[in-house]
Formats: structure tokens, sequence, C-alpha cells
């Protein structure tokens, strides 16, 4: 491989040389010094670095495959002064390529595991302060993520995620809600905002999520495993325990890792009707095994196996004026259940990479609804009814991809996708009769198979000093057939079957301009397209009108600036977008009075916005994060089939949102190190849905103050969230059979305090 590395510290040519073999490097910052020599010569990776670090106080080994590690080497007698720490020397594969975030023209928020775990995050909810993103909070595992107000509605349906959550190089979801996945054992995740149709996919309009896993070292036996106990103000205890193993089987050829956990978050709301407390309560437990097998420098095979079960015992909504209680007929479970098969295989050249990656995708989730207040819709004589769904999902998934490799001039990425899912998503309403038996007053079976094929590439071109254009695209073909049999005991109702294809082909292209300054600083120019394919309508003792029968492609078209700063020998960094969106038959999905779901066109809307993350470090251990967004959104064009009348603006999406974290480190006695952390977030108001009739929600902050002692390999953490015990209203919304006879409500979980006990080997 041809290496090209100009004279500068040995920190940003570690970082140039892991761009230009496309590895992944870690602890860059800790090799001080400044190299005094080019380096221009043909060399593996191995020889490029021991070259490059010869005669200096750093030393490097392979953690994973395609993954270096940097640390500071035995000190001299006399050490120079440690340097200043970086705000970032993460680099990041959203673009498909190991990259500088820096150097992109990609508005990017990457937190390494490292990093998520001195706050105690555990998934997207919990970290979302650092990420730059707003969730729903329906419960957990049926949120949507959202990024840049770009929302569609609070509603789970037919319509495609807007944001896409990854598992490595495998999508996990469609149309499903985020599947919640505990964040444990992860090298870091990723949040790249914007279409990121080129490489993605064109349905995924706002951004793509993207889980990192650690690897197998094929080098060194390591495990870890912690311990969580808390308790929450009128609630029940929660508690967690995870952990993770890593053994090569073969040094140097093959590894495994294994990481698994089991939680349980104690429930705080209690049902007078039912006379029982603390009803919401869940669990989630899963696990994940990997496989590593490196026959070749240049071959790699990596098997993956996650499996994830949740489980809530009810749901986490009550009514305004009722405080920590609720008042249904019957409990209101959720499941969600996921597993995944995956294989990656990698084959490297001197001049660029090929991978394949596979994977298998089942989804399962359900969910039951206290249906009584509707119920006269649908029967007669029932004491109670209840609204059950549950949906069956499998996914195919392959992306096999061509990059090329070094820093020339010229860089391209050439690549073929290709998905096929099927879910099956039963519904019925249950009525529960006085002789104490139910009985299915209606029924939607109905089926569907989305098959999609894509073609996508990207090229970039330096065509003057510091100053690069790439231009990508992709070209796709969408199959759609729904299959459905609805069947109900009203009078004169015959079961009524529908059985309708569509295809729906495209192209959603991206072009971007960026320049660099002198010390690496960056201003980007960027124009992308989003786009999500129609579909069918079923369902309804009765058929809807023809004009809602279907659902209409939306598309988003996206213009961006941003620049990226870094100064004071980077331990700051700035990055800040303005973003102007304009988003065109906008899909969502819906609810009709009887309480049943439905997609639909909204209308249209624009998106104005400024986003800006600052970091900062300090040599003395303090530091921060914050970010924050502004965002006015418009609607136009409304479809008059939905509401003659939108609200002036996007659901979900406040004006203002943002977070930051603010963390102090320092060594004590006896070999231990304190850190004391406080992170928040603030969310603004916003309505659920495009509805004027409903209300304002939101306005509230999240809360989460966090104390450690670590020594070498073990340590402890007590932490408290929601320190001031706030009731705000996080979401108005929770069940969609009753929705304008009480104003629903979501609290935040009363004040929770507890402990986690942490060791390694």
């Amino acid at each position: 491989m041809r290496f090209h590395i100009e004279a500068k510290p040995y920190s940003e040519a570690l970082l140039d040389l892991a761009q230009q073999a496309n590895v992944t490097l870690v602890g860059a910052a800790a090799c001080s010094g400044y190299s005094r020599e080019a380096l221009s010569a043909s060399l593996t990776v191995e020889q490029a670095l021991n070259r490059l670090l010869a005669g200096t106080n750093c030393a490097w080994k392979e953690i994973a495959p395609n993954t270096i590690q940097v640390s500071a080497a035995a000190p001299p007698a006399a050490r120079p002064p440690a340097p200043p720490p970086s705000v970032s020397e993460l680099l990041v594969t959203a673009t498909k390529r190991v990259r500088d975030p820096r150097q992109l023209a990609v508005p990017i928020t990457a937190v390494s595991g490292a990093d998520l775990y001195p706050t105690g995050a555990s998934d997207a909810a919990e970290g979302a302060a650092r990420m730059s993103m707003l969730s729903t909070n329906l419960g957990p595992a049926r949120d949507k993520l959202l990024l840049r107000g770009l929302s569609d509605g609070a509603y789970t349906g037919r319509a495609r995620s807007t944001v896409a959550t990854y598992l490595d190089d495998i999508p996990l979801n469609y149309n499903a809600p985020d599947p919640d996945l505990r964040l444990v054992d992860v090298q870091r995740v990723e949040i790249a905002r914007g279409p990121q149709s080129a490489l993605y996919g064109a349905g995924f309009l706002s951004g793509v999520y993207r889980i990192i896993s650690n690897k197998p070292n094929l080098h060194e036996v390591s495990a870890e495993g912690a311990i969580t106990a808390a308790v929450t103000d009128h609630g029940t205890p929660s508690g967690a325990i995870e952990g993770y193993v890593n053994l090569p089987i073969r040094s140097d050829l093959i590894g495994v890792r294994l990481a698994a956990y089991d939680q349980i978050d104690g429930g705080y709301l209690d049902n007078v009707r039912l006379g029982k407390d603390d009803v919401n309560r869940t669990e989630r437990k899963g696990a994940r095994l990997s496989v590593l097998f490196e026959p070749r420098d240049d071959w790699t095979v990596l098997m993956t196996a996650a499996d994830q079960h949740l489980r809530s015992d009810d749901t986490q909504y009550t009514t305004a004026g009722s405080g920590l209680t609720r008042d249904t007929r019957i409990a209101e479970p959720h499941t969600n259940d996921i597993t995944l098969w995956s294989a990656q295989v990698r084959r490297s050249w001197s001049w660029g990479e090929l991978t394949s990656s596979t994977g298998v995708v089942e989804h399962a989730y359900g969910s039951l609804y206290d249906a009584t207040a509707s119920q006269n819709l649908f029967t007669t004589g029932a004491l109670s009814s209840a609204y059950v769904e549950h949906t069956t999902t499998t996914m195919l998934v392959e992306d096999l991809y061509l990059t090329s490799r070094g820093t020339g001039r010229f860089q391209w990425l050439a690549g073929v996708y290709g998905s096929s899912t099927t879910e099956h998503s039963p519904s019925d309403f249950l009525a529960h009769l006085v002789t104490g038996t139910n009985k299915v007053a209606y029924s939607d079976n109905r089926h569907d198979r989305i098959d999609e094929g894509a073609a996508y590439g990207e090229a970039s071109w330096t065509f003057a000093p510091d100053w690069t254009l790439a231009v990508g695209g992709r070209v796709f073909s969408i199959l759609t057939h729904t299959r459905s049999l609805v069947e109900s005991e009203s009078e004169n109702f015959r079961p009524r079957e529908l059985d309708r294809s569509g295809r729906f082909n495209g192209f959603t292209p991206k072009i971007s301009l960026q320049h660099t300054f002198v010390g690496g600083d960056l201003l980007y120019a960027v124009y992308s397209e989003g786009y999500r394919a129609g579909g069918f309508n079923s369902g309804g003792t009765t058929p809807l009108p023809e004009a809602q029968a279907t659902y209409a492609p939306d598309r988003l078209r996206n213009y961006e600036i941003g620049l990226k700063l870094q100064a004071f020998d980077r331990r700051l960094s700035v990055n800040s977008a303005i973003y102007y969106d304009k988003w065109t038959d906008i899909q969502t999905d819906q609810y009709r009075e009887s309480g049943l779901p439905y997609t639909t066109n909204a209308g249209d809307a624009t998106v104005r916005g400024v986003e800006t993350e600052i970091a900062y470090r300090a040599d003395n251990g303090l530091s921060f994060e914050l970010n924050g967004r502004y965002t006015e959104t418009q609607t136009s064009n409304p479809n008059i089939n939905f509401l003659s009348v939108l609200i002036n603006g996007l659901p979900n999406a406040p004006p203002f949102s943002g977070g930051g974290l603010v963390s102090y480190e320092r060594a004590v006695p006896g070999g231990w190190r304190l850190r004391v952390a406080g992170e928040t977030a603030y969310v603004g108001k916003s309505r659920v849905t495009f509805d004027t009739l409903f209300p304002e929600m939101g306005g509230y902050v999240r809360t989460k103050l966090l104390v450690e002692m670590h020594r070498k390999s073990m340590g402890f953490q007590v932490f408290v969230t929601n320190p001031t015990n706030a009731f705000s209203d996080t979401f108005a919304f929770g069940n969609q059979f009753n929705p304008t006879q009480a104003r629903q409500i979501t609290p935040q979980r009363p004040t929770t305090l507890g402990v986690t006990l942490f060791a390694a080997y």
C-alpha cells in the first residue's frame, strides 16, 4: 500500500495513516511530539506504523480486525509533559469508509463506548442528550427516533421510519419502532443527520443511527461485568447485570466474543381500578455472539448473532390530574423481540476493499390496548374490550460495495443493495362478555411484502488544493404487495379482501463541496434527497374512501451549509450546520375515529434550522459538551382528504431542544480516580399530531448526576436521575381508543437513585 504522510504532529499523522489504510485507530492523542520527516513509501500497515512511531514514546497494537490502539510506552526517566487531550480522535465508518468525521461533509455525532459508559447511557433514549437526537416517549421499544425536527407524527404504522437503526452494517427496522437495543459492549455509536439515501437507502429521510459493536480480539483474553441496583420514588426497585467475555480460539486466526445482559426497570404507576401498584414494569434481556476469522491479512470474516427480548407489563401514560395513577379496565402490555444473524466478508487489496454484508432480521412486536371506550363502534353487550395488534417481520438484506483506498485526489465507492421484507400484522378487536368469555368482534389479517433493489455510488475529486467535490446517488426499485382479509360481526358485513401491488422507481442524488482550511477546519455545502415509497391501507368496519385507500410517496430535498472548527490544540471543537428542507406529500400514520390505524399524506412542509455542537476538554480533567437546535417548521398545502387545516409546524418538532454534559476527573489517594458528571437535556413544546385540536406537550428538562470511583480494572458509580422529581408531560399520547375523552400525559420517571459495580479482567 502506498502511504504519503506529511510532517506534522504524531497524533494527526496517525489519523492520516488510519484513513489511508482504511483502519480504525484509537488513542492517537497519547502520542506526543512532532514528526520531522514525511513518510512516502509502499508499505504494509504494520511497517508504516513502525516507521512512523520509530523513536517516539508510543506503541501500537491491533486490538481487533482493522482496529489499532496507540498508547504511551514506558516513560523515560525525564518524561516531557503530556500533551493536552483532544476532544475527538474517533474515526467513523458512517460513509462506509474509515474517516475522521472532521473531514467529512456530513454532520456526524460519534460517541465512543468508553464515553457512553461513564454516564450510564444504556440505550438511545438515555444517550439522546449527547447524540443530538430526540424520541417519542410511548414506552420502551415503542418509540420513534427523531432528527432535525423532521417528524411525520408520533404514531408508528405503515410509513417507513425516517431514522434508520443499524447494528453494525445491518438495518434493524423498516416501519417498526426503534427496537431499543441495550448498549452493551459497543465500540461507538454514530448518528449521521440529514438524508443518507446515497449510501443507506432512500427512505431514511432524516438520518441514520448506527450501533458499532466491539469485535473479537484475536490476541488477548478479556472479560468485564457490571451489576446495577436502583430504587425509584413511588416505585419498585430496578436492576441490571451485563458483561462480555473475549476468547481467542487460535491467536491471529479465530476468536469469539460474547456479550449478554438482563435488565428490569421497576414500575411506578398505580392502576386504581384494578387495585395494582407499580404496573409499568419492563424487562429487557439479550445477548450477542461474534466470531471473527482472519485466514490471511487481506481476508476477514465476521459472523454475528444477536437477540433481545423486551416486555412491558403496562403502558406508561396516565391522564391529566391523576398524578402517578391510572384508571384503565385492563392492563396494556407490550412486547418487542428481535433476532439478527449476519455475516460480513471483507477482501482488501492495495488499491481497494470489497465488503459483503448479509443479514437476516426477525422482529416481532405487539401491543394490547384498553378499547372499552370505543367498543360500541364494534360490538354490543360487552363488559370491556381490548384491541390487540401483533407484527412479525422477517427481513433479508445483502449490501455489497467496493471502495477505493489511500488518499489520492480521486476517491470512489460503488455498491449494490437488495432486501426482501415480509410482514404479517394481524389485529383483533376482542369483546369481553358477561359470560366471562372473549369473542372477536373485528379482525384484519394483513400480509405485506416489500422487495427493494438498488445500485449506488459516490465519487470525490480534490480538484484544487483543499477543495473537494463529491457526487453520489442511488437508483432504486421498490415493489410492495399487500394482502388483507377483514372480518366483522357487524350486521350486513361481508368479509372484505384486499390484494394490491405497486412498484416505485426513482433516483436520489447527493452533491457536496468542501474546503479545508489550514489547521484542518472544514466548510461544506450539501444537497441531498430522500424518498419513501407509497402503499395501501386496509381494515375498518367500513372501507376508507378511495382517496384514502392508498398513500402516495413523499420526497425530502435537503440544502445544507456546515462548518467544523477546532482550536486550542484541538481541545475545543465546534460543529455547526444551517439546513433548509422541502418535504412534499408527507406520509403520516394516523388513527380513524374508531381508533383503527391508517396511513395518509398530510401535506407539505418547509424546515429551517441551525444545529451546533461544542466540546471542550481541558488538561485539568474538566470537560463539557453542549448541543442545541433551533428549528422552524411550517406546513402548507394540506391534504383535504385528511385535514383541511394543519398545525403551523410539524408534530413532535419543538422549535428548540438541546443537551449538555459536564464532567470532571482527577486522581485521589490510594490509586483511585474520581469522576463527577452531570447531564441534562431540554425538549421544547410541540404537538403530538397534525390536528390543531390536540394540546401542546413538552417543555421539560431531563437531568442525571453521577459520581464514579475506579482503580485499575474495578470501580463503582452512584447516580441519580430526575433529582428534582419533576412531573413534566413528556408525551401527550398513550391510547388511540380514548384520546378525546381525557387528556393523556406521560410523566417523567420519578427520582431514581442507583449504584453500579463493575470489574474487568
